[in-house]
């Protein structure tokens, strides 16, 4: 859902966006609590699979296109539905999003492609170190590089804001992580809505 609300709010501005990758895979990969499951595992790793895919786009492509493959991923498994599509047949599934997204086919052996891990390790270290240990994903990054580099976790949005409202969030959500705002926080009130 962050996706789409960051490709709506690049639109409107003409931001240049550099996608970065953070493994929920890889930032669980100690982890022996009992929720853990290996079926939550196993969802971590079709995530995985899919940066895999995204680093080669990125490599082959450009930013735009890797957002448009982030995009078409999180619609896949989100707005349409198909994650029981997804656990039944990783390849397929990869396959068929690779497809609808106008993707080459090609990108499909990436998701096997262990040479990709050490970008998204490295880039999912380089996120942590920007936003802290004890977070998960979207990690946003404003103006980095700059004196007023502002990272932040989130925002974990309900229903992504489109239009104007996608851009009074984002300005929001910059704002805060470039103040010295360490931490705002609270439980999901509502059920995530990707329409």
């Amino acid at each position: 859902m962050t996706s789409r609300w960051v490709v709506d709010v690049q639109q409107q501005r003409s931001y240049e966006v550099d996608w970065r990758f953070i493994s929920l895979w890889i930032l669980n990969e100690e982890t022996k609590q009992e929720w853990y499951t290996p079926a939550y595992r196993a969802g971590h790793f079709l995530g995985h699979k899919g940066l895999r895919i995204a680093n080669a786009i990125r490599l082959q492509e450009d930013g735009e296109a890797v957002g448009s493959w982030y995009t078409a991923l999180g619609e896949a498994l989100h707005l349409n539905n198909r994650r029981d599509e997804a656990r039944a047949d990783n390849e397929a599934f990869l396959e068929a999003v690779l497809d609808e997204a106008g993707f080459s086919a090609a990108y499909l052996s990436d998701a096997d492609d262990e040479s990709h891990d050490g970008y998204i390790r490295a880039e999912t270290e380089l996120a942590l170190s920007r936003a802290g240990q004890d977070v998960g994903t979207p990690i946003l990054t404003f103006r980095p590089g700059s004196d007023n580099e502002g990272s932040f976790f989130g925002p974990v949005i309900s229903k992504a804001p489109k239009g104007e409202e996608a851009s009074e969030l984002w300005d929001a959500v910059e704002k805060l992580a470039t103040s010295g705002v360490a931490e705002l926080k609270r439980s999901n009130r509502d059920a995530p809505d990707y329409t």
